[in-house]
């Protein structure tokens, strides 16, 4: 089967310039000429196409190749910048590009869309199946004051939600949070408040996690070697990357021999916390930056001990499975999706014990192999080997 290649239309061109020239905040793909995307069946759309996001469409594509001809299959993305942005205005956007002469059935999008306003602006979408994907919900994202949440975000989640056919989330806790959250959310609303959305939501919702695509680096750990720690997140607030260089910086402070690698994407905006502990953290970094060639990670992972979360906003955490299965030691917090999926050898309470957890693992390396060893993880329950059936299955 022929793999996808990407095009754009003259019109297409013509109407936005710059943007479309280099194409790289919207493209789509089909290996067929734009003339023949009215015989496309399935619209899968990104307005965020980065990260798991990315990962999560490109399997998908990937598996619907398999069950259908990829000339039925119109993938429409948005690279993954400002999500703020993305969240707010990718609607209008992908209304003028997604293309008019279809016979689509289903569509598939992740919550970063506002549906109800692609909708609005296309109703010739209207009657088609509309799958809605949330990688994570924004009536939780953690906030330092109430009066610094833009209520915005969340109720495009619910308006999206009650626009959509099936709603599929990552976890249960995902699930849960969103649900329960949606009455009190309505609450800083000051009348007219709606009801009902709760249940009307949740009688269209399922539980789909991840699939994890797994795959091992080409080295073996060195046990005998300073506690090498990883830490794979992006470097933004919600992954509270400040609590764990405070950690780090603890255990240099205490005399603890480790190397530490920050292997997570960087956006635009990079936390001055993380310029001042590259210099601060020099004597033990192993890897500072984000590493793209994929190989490249895997074999970092399969030298690492312990891969840490600190996170607190997480709703499955693929990088964490991720090095879970190159026997990296996960150590997450007890809190969000983490007691889900990881056993009680895998959690701790607060920074304190995550410091004294890792302080006894420097001075006893080979003592993390032998936890590893003793935990219980059924990693084929994320397997995309698995799950993917189950989301092809979604666009019958």
């Amino acid at each position: 089967m022929q793999s996808a290649t990407k095009w754009t239309s003259n019109e297409t061109i013509m109407s936005f310039g710059k943007d479309a020239i280099a194409f790289l905040d919207c493209k789509l793909f089909s290996n067929k000429s734009p003339s023949a995307e009215k015989m496309c069946e399935i619209l899968i759309i990104e307005p965020f196409y980065g990260g798991s996001h990315k990962v999560l469409i490109d399997m998908l594509y990937k598996a619907l190749e398999d069950e259908y001809s990829d000339s039925k299959i119109c993938m429409v993305t948005m690279t993954a910048k400002k999500w703020h942005w993305r969240a707010r205005t990718s609607a209008l956007y992908l209304s003028q590009v997604i293309p008019r002469q279809h016979a689509f059935r289903v569509m598939f999008t992740s919550s970063v869309l506002n549906l109800g306003d692609l909708i609005a602006l296309r109703n010739d979408l209207a009657a088609v199946k509309k799958i809605v994907f949330f990688h994570e919900n924004q009536l939780i994202y953690p906030v330092r004051e109430k009066k610094d949440r833009d209520v915005q975000y969340g109720y495009n989640e619910i308006v999206t939600s009650m626009v959509a056919d099936a709603v599929v989330f990552n976890s249960e806790f995902n699930r849960d949070t969103f649900l329960k959250s949606i009455k009190g959310f309505f609450k800083v609303q000051p009348d007219f408040r709606p009801k009902g959305l709760e249940g009307e939501i949740r009688q269209k919702t399922q539980v789909l996690y991840f699939p994890v695509m797994y795959d091992v680096g080409s080295h073996t750990k060195d046990y005998e070697s300073a506690l090498h720690i990883v830490w794979p997140h992006r470097w933004e607030h919600d992954k509270a990357p400040e609590d764990f260089l405070q950690v780090l910086h603890k255990l240099s402070e205490a005399g603890c021999h480790f190397t530490v690698s920050m292997v997570g994407e960087q956006f635009t905006d990079v936390s001055k916390a993380f310029k001042e502990a590259e210099t601060s953290l020099f004597p033990h970094i192993r890897h500072w930056g984000y590493l793209p060639s994929r190989r490249e990670y895997l074999d970092l992972l399969s030298r690492a001990h312990v891969a840490v979360s600190t996170a607190k906003h997480e709703f499955f955490g693929v990088a964490m499975m991720e090095a879970a299965f190159n026997k990296c030691l996960p150590l997450c917090p007890k809190r969000l999706v983490y007691p889900e999926i990881y056993p009680n050898e895998c959690l701790y309470n607060d920074l304190e014990e995550l410091f004294t957890r890792l302080a006894a693992f420097c001075k006893n390396v080979p003592s993390v192999k032998e936890v590893v060893d003793d935990v219980k993880l059924d990693f084929s329950k994320y397997s995309a080997v698995n799950l993917l059936p189950r989301y092809v299955s979604l666009f019958k």
